[in-house]
């Protein structure tokens, strides 16, 4: 079993930033892929962006790319997420999500281990 654990979330305003955080604990060497998932109010959760758990591949929605950062330390088993120019329409709670193997990297339920969730909130 892997655990994963985000924080980091809060209330910032347009153009800000915040940095927001996973810690994996557990199996973390079964670890195949990482994500990061959003999901807002009366809507469906979306994927924001993904990094390969042991290469340095990333991927991102057109939504947040060039503004999003994934990145990962795995000395200390931790992910994280810049987010830069945030956007009103950015504000929802923030999934960090772990994956045992691909394809797939952008349907959530292609990822097997997920945290509780952390908002985050852009105010206008």
């Amino acid at each position: 079993q892997v655990q994963v654990l985000e924080s980091g979330g809060g209330l910032v305003q347009a153009g800000g930033s915040l940095r927001l955080s996973c810690a994996a604990s557990g199996r973390t060497f079964s670890i195949y892929r990482v994500g990061w998932f959003r999901q807002a109010p009366g809507k469906e959760r979306s994927f924001v962006a993904a990094a390969g758990w042991s290469s340095s591949f990333t991927y991102y929605a057109d939504s947040v790319k060039g503004r999003f950062t994934i990145s990962k330390d795995i000395a200390t088993n931790t992910v994280y997420l810049e987010m830069n120019l945030l956007k009103p329409e950015d504000t929802a709670v923030y999934y960090c999500a772990a994956q045992r193997s691909g394809p797939q990297l952008t349907l959530h339920s292609a990822y097997d281990y997920w945290g509780q969730g952390t908002q985050v909130t852009v105010s206008s």
